[in-house]
């Protein structure tokens, strides 16, 4: 099956309002192009200097989304086009997408990640420190920067029952956080190729697929 015939078998599992980001981190740019032409826009990479590289030669109308774990003296590779950060995981990082977005005259849309698998492999806030950096207005000195919602990944599992918790745990913190933030925030990113379905009906508002468009990664 082609990589256009994938993503449209994707979409057709997909409710209406629930975006679609062709994860190609690992995949070359001709793949990208193929998914490009078969009418997807939005795509996530996890290095920045390999989607610095894909940006300069595909299209300009495509959205890039990081969704990896970002080091700060990486974030400059990205600020003059990232469409997203979706791996905003602490404060140090917050200052430095927002120093590098003012460099360039932009706001940067983020996501806030946050930590809920049983694996200290997976990277995150911790709620409760979240929480209290929120509340405690943690993020008003950063005019660059426009949060959007919350990502994160639930635990590598078969077992769905966990798989489900995480997800809902994920949904509870978008709607304990919503308060504090205005009406730009309504991402609630969750859900890849083997358990995007319950994501979605756990309130997924963006899933992030990549095998199943992809194939195997090529590392």
């Amino acid at each position: 099956m082609s990589i256009g015939n994938k993503i449209a078998a994707v979409r057709r599992t997909l409710p209406a309002g629930v975006e679609l980001v062709a994860v190609s981190k690992y995949h070359p740019a001709e793949a990208i192009r193929e998914a490009y032409d078969a009418g997807q826009r939005v795509f996530g990479e996890n290095r920045p200097q390999e989607m610095k590289a894909k940006h300069e030669i595909l299209p300009r109308d495509i959205e890039w989304r990081m969704i990896g774990h970002l080091q700060t003296n990486k974030v400059k590779y990205i600020a003059p086009f990232v469409s997203m950060i979706e791996s905003l995981d602490s404060e140090r990082l917050a200052a430095a997408i927002d120093k590098e977005a003012a460099k360039h005259g932009r706001t940067i849309d983020c996501l806030l990640e946050i930590h809920v698998a049983d694996e200290d492999t997976k990277s995150g806030w911790d709620y409760d420190e979240l929480d209290a950096f929120v509340r405690g207005g943690g993020f008003d000195a950063y005019r660059n920067i426009r949060i959007r919602g919350v990502m994160g990944m639930a635990t590598n599992t078969d077992d769905e029952t966990v798989i489900r918790r995480d997800f809902m745990r994920l949904a509870d913190c978008k709607r304990s956080l919503a308060d504090c933030f205005g009406p730009e925030f309504d991402t609630l990113s969750m859900g890849m190729s083997d358990d995007y379905p319950i994501a979605v009906e756990c309130g997924s508002t963006e899933v992030r697929i990549g095998s199943d468009i992809f194939g195997a990664r090529e590392y």
